[in-house]
């Protein structure tokens, strides 16, 4: 059967997310996904408030459960001595965010798409988009066409499906790469909470994701200091440094920007294929997950009602960028605060 109400292309957690709700509403769903799993994935620091959203798609009993790593805030050494920022709490207590590896949660997501039915493709390839009358109706794969009456992209940084229909992309920041790694060891005070650290450069993010592994995030502003290949070692605090590494850094392109057309006949964009922040926005997944299960809706109500499609895509693009306009509004702010600020900010209002 190559004939689907939806095709998601990637397996990611927006891609998971959007394939379990659209399967959610009893669509008929396919999924393409082009590398296996567990892939390198950056280890991640959730917000308590992220946990409604697992219940929601049915992975918080198996992500959230008590032997989680779990911590009531963050360190942040930026303008000033370290400060702690907690998460507050309730009558019933603390709320508490929680560790987890980036590979364990793409699986316990697309396990549950494929639970629910959903038909995963892994690993599949997403070659070229198929288009009728300007509409799109499926992809075609490296094993041949899926035809669906929408597709999903939600690729990545990589922006499948805004390459293939040459969509317009605003970018907010000059090129921005992102390094990560893991280092084998807990070591205090890094193990109890994550740790923000700003320097003359940019910043690194330190927290523990597993019982022995240590996750850390490098950004520098400049292209100067990217060139430089400003990183381990000297990035990080000096008791860390003697940590073995657990495999080889990696680099992401997170260069602030928005598709211009997240929406459209036929096809919906989510997570970073949509729209991209750096990780000091702090939410990433979040927005992966929110953005995937939003455009699962709207997908819902074009199939159900398609007198609702454009407005269900007009919705879905304006809620988008307003999100990105405010994400990117605070992040200013906060590396207004930097000591030293990167130069490409723009002027405060």
């Amino acid at each position: 059967m190559n004939h689907f109400d939806v095709v998601v292309v990637g397996g990611g957690p927006a891609g998971s997310a959007a394939a379990i709700g659209c399967a959610q509403r009893g669509w008929r769903v396919a999924l393409i996904e082009r590398r296996a799993f567990p892939r390198f994935r950056p280890g991640e620091s959730l917000h308590p408030g992220i946990e409604p959203l697992l219940q929601q798609l049915g992975v918080a009993e198996r992500l959230c459960r008590e032997d989680a790593l779990r911590f009531d805030g963050h360190w942040v050494q930026w303008n000033g001595p370290p400060q702690f920022n907690g998460f507050g709490g309730d009558g019933n207590g603390r709320w508490r965010g929680f560790q987890i590896a980036g590979a364990q949660l793409d699986d316990a997501l697309l396990q549950r798409a494929a639970a629910l039915g959903v038909t995963v493709l892994q690993p599949h390839r997403a070659q070229r988009v198929l288009v009728h009358q300007r509409r799109v109706i499926g992809v075609d794969t490296d094993t041949g066409p899926l035809f669906a009456s929408y597709v999903l992209d939600a690729s990545g940084a990589s922006g499948w499906l805004g390459r293939q229909l040459q969509l317009p992309v605003r970018r907010c920041s000059p090129s921005l790469l992102a390094r990560f790694g893991y280092l084998e060891g807990c070591m205090a005070p890094y193990s109890q909470s994550p740790h923000l650290l700003a320097d003359t450069d940019g910043w690194t993010w330190l927290a523990q994701v597993t019982q022995r592994t240590l996750h850390w995030t490098r950004l520098t502003f400049e292209a100067q200091s990217q060139a430089k290949g400003d990183h381990l070692p000297c990035a990080l605090p000096a008791p860390l440094r003697a940590l073995s590494s657990r495999s080889r850094p990696r680099s992401a392109d997170v260069t602030w920007r928005i598709s211009a057309a997240p929406a459209g006949s036929g096809y919906f964009i989510a997570g970073d294929a949509a729209s991209q922040l750096d990780p000091a926005s702090s939410h990433g997944v979040l927005k992966a997950l929110m953005t995937g299960m939003q455009a699962a809706q709207a997908i819902s109500d074009g199939l159900r009602h398609p007198a609702l499609q454009t407005a269900a895509q007009t919705q879905y693009s304006q809620w988008l960028s307003d999100w990105f306009e405010r994400d990117k509004a605070q992040l200013q702010r906060f590396y207004r605060l930097h000591p030293c600020p990167p130069r490409w900010l723009p002027t405060d209002e």
